[in-house]
């Protein structure tokens, strides 16, 4: 046999961080203590779209999905006892990327590091949070500008840092294609470009320096043979784009450097043991391939669909990318598809494919204005409608979901409340305090002169990285940094893609569909009310808008009028739009774990405004324990990833609204 040299394995993270600074330390050091080579920082929601722990919108949501950050004193925490010299840390941060970033250096000064060897990467992409993510702040120009003034930084002052991480991964979680996937993602990165560019910050002899420290997140599904060729597509437009259009010469700055998350999309409530398999699939998609091969991976867990994973489970998940990349002989060959002619054609097809649809929007006159115009949600509403059409109807097979359904009790989740990992009510009170402890203790002028100085660049022209960096030094928490650039550049609620969706689901004769408009229209004439009105609402922070926006086109397809104004309402604002649009129904969407907190706030306030026999539906991940709370507090129905059929969801939702009115049920199938 010929002696092989093994290639290098990729990064191994697990996407971590709850509770507070001191446990996601201990979670960190203990993964790191079990072989992982890089960090992921998960921030909670709060953190991710610029509020303080004390902020209305925050209720419920502090320590859920991410470790809160308000402050430096946070951030050292956080990294106490880990070297940040010698750390590869991935923080998943979008519209307040900078100011973590500013953190971040801080905490690594203090460390007595040199800035200059400090690696990882700020997420940093706003353009798919307007798309499918959901936790911009500030509207596409002004967020455009914190990306380029980031990355000019970096470039000078962090020279080993990416400071942007362009995340097609959460675009294929919003029903992207493979062809959009690629698509939206370069147009993103040409955007990008141009304005680093054209800021006239980066003498032409370093182009080649900014177009290196781009990398890429992208989503890996279980279709894995059709994802490797996506990898492939990605790496050779990537190729051509940055040399046609940027005339970098250096191949070696040229090469797609991409990280990636396998599909969360794909995970199931219903037999999740599942998962196991679709997660290694998955991974082999972006390992496979060396000449387009990962160089970070971090997977999701077996769970996920449950709730928050536990330390063991990660732990598996971590197992996963060391079995392969140590067991196997992966790694000792060179490109194994090389040469392929079935390879060849798909990678093609996709590049002619995306070239097509990024000309398309470069016609429009780029990503931003495809955003604004809202063709790019819109597109994605569609492509998600469509596939959640071909699983209702069985053309696509989720095994244990829509076929083999039938199955041994699993030891994994004989008791579901602790197959996952909760997080104490009682946290986000402890962290409140140690906020407002903070404040007390710090220097409020020096904190109040960093926050003038940041306002008057921002009103300027001037690079936002230093100005920001002396507010993390002075104190200032992650609510101040957001509300000083939300007075000088505005928020933005971003298109939902509700009205323009295509049709997905046939309502011809005999079909699921056209049973439910009938019921619907039978209960709206029984009602005297014209039209069913439905309002779908999501609460809280939290930004995963996808089931909340399938849910309302295929209301709508059903005969509702629909009410959907979009992500990060408070119930106050719910139950307004509910009294002023005098519904039938309110739908709350929740993935982010606040259900708890937000649903009786809403239920509450419809009592309080003497709309109580308003049905209140919910959706989302729920465990069971909670789903039993929430219909004991007064909750019509619960939905939960297993409950995948959209259209026998709005039925149900149709016999809330009957038996709410006390209308004799129609036995009518869905």
């Amino acid at each position: 046999m010929t002696d092989r040299r093994k290639d290098r394995p990729w990064l191994m993270r697990t996407y971590a961080g709850h509770s507070t600074a001191e446990a996601s330390n201990e979670l960190y050091r203990r993964n790191l203590a079990k072989g992982q080579t890089g960090l992921s920082v998960a921030f909670d929601l709060p953190t991710q779209t610029g509020y303080d722990p004390d902020h209305v919108l925050a209720r419920g949501e502090v320590g859920r999905v991410g470790v809160p950050v308000s402050h430096l004193g946070d951030m050292r925490r956080l990294f106490q006892d880990i070297p940040l010299e010698r750390t590869n840390t991935s923080m998943t941060i979008n519209a307040t990327a900078m100011w973590l970033l500013a953190l971040y250096q801080v905490v690594a000064e203090e460390q007595g590091a040199d800035l200059a060897l400090l690696q990882g990467t700020t997420q940093n992409d706003i353009v798919k949070e307007y798309l499918s993510r959901g936790t911009h702040v500030f509207p596409p120009v002004p967020s455009l500008r914190l990306t380029t003034d980031m990355i000019t930084y970096t470039v000078n002052h962090l020279p080993r840092w990416n400071p942007i991480n362009i995340c097609s991964y959460h675009l294929q979680e919003a029903g992207a294609t493979p062809v959009q996937e690629i698509a939206y993602a370069m147009s993103t990165a040409i955007a990008v470009l141009d304005a680093v560019f054209a800021s006239g910050r980066i003498p032409e002899e370093r182009r080649g320096e900014v177009v290196a420290r781009m990398s890429f997140f992208v989503n890996a599904g279980v279709r894995f043979v059709e994802e490797m060729c996506k990898m492939r597509a990605f790496t050779r437009i990537w190729d051509r784009i940055t040399h046609e259009r940027y005339g970098i010469e250096d191949a070696a700055q040229r090469r797609f450097r991409y990280g990636v998350q396998v599909n969360s999309l794909g995970l199931t409530e219903a037999q999740p043991e599942n998962n196991v398999q679709r997660i290694v699939l998955e991974m082999l998609a972006v390992t496979l391939s060396k000449d387009a091969r990962a160089r970070a991976v971090q997977l999701p867990a077996w769970n996920e669909a449950l709730g928050l994973p536990r330390p063991w489970d990660q732990q598996w998940s971590l197992r996963i990318q060391q079995v392969l990349a140590h067991e196997s002989d992966l790694l000792e060959y060179p490109d194994i598809f090389e040469g392929s002619h079935v390879i060849e054609a798909e990678v093609a097809a996709l590049v002619d494919g995306s070239l097509t649809e990024i000309g398309r929007i470069e016609d429009m006159g780029g990503v931003l204005a495809a955003v604004e115009s809202g063709y790019l949600k819109s597109r994605l509403v569609s492509s998600h409608a469509e596939r959640r059409a071909r699983i209702e109807s069985g053309e696509e097979k989720v095994v244990g979901v829509n076929c083999y359904e039938s199955t041994e009790p699993s030891p994994l989740t004989a008791d579901l409340d602790t197959a996952i990992m909760t997080v104490d009510p009682a946290n986000e009170a402890r962290v409140v305090a140690a906020l407002d402890s903070w404040r007390d203790n710090r220097d409020e002028t020096r904190a109040t002169e960093a926050l003038a100085a940041l306002k008057k660049a921002a009103a300027g022209t001037a690079n936002l990285v230093a100005a920001t960096v002396e507010c993390a030094r002075a104190g200032v928490t992650t609510g101040e940094w957001s509300w000083a650039l939300r007075d000088v550049f505005g928020e933005f609620r971003a298109p939902t893609g509700v009205s323009a969706a295509r049709v997905a689901v046939s309502a011809g004769a005999g079909t699921p569909l056209a049973a439910v408009r009938d019921k619907v229209t039978r209960t709206a004439e029984e009602l005297h009310s014209g039209r069913l009105r439905l309002l779908v609402g999501k609460p809280g922070l939290d930004g995963h808008s996808n089931g909340a926006e399938q849910i309302a086109v295929r209301a709508r397809d059903a005969g509702f009028e629909v009410v959907y104004q979009g992500i990060r309402l408070t119930p106050e604002q719910i139950v307004a739009a509910a009294l002023a649009e005098d519904v039938h129904c309110v739908g709350l969407s929740i993935l982010s774990g606040s259900h708890a907190a937000l649903v009786p706030d809403v239920l509450g306030r419809l009592r309080e405004a003497g709309a109580g026999d308003l049905p209140v539906i919910v959706g989302g991940i729920i465990p069971k324990a909670d789903a039993e709370e929430l219909r004991a507090a007064g909750v019509a129905a619960v939905f939960t990833p297993k409950d995948f059929g959209i259209t026998e969801i709005i039925g149900r939702i149709v016999d809330a609204i009957r038996t709410a009115n006390k209308l004799e049920p129609l036995e009518v199938s869905a």
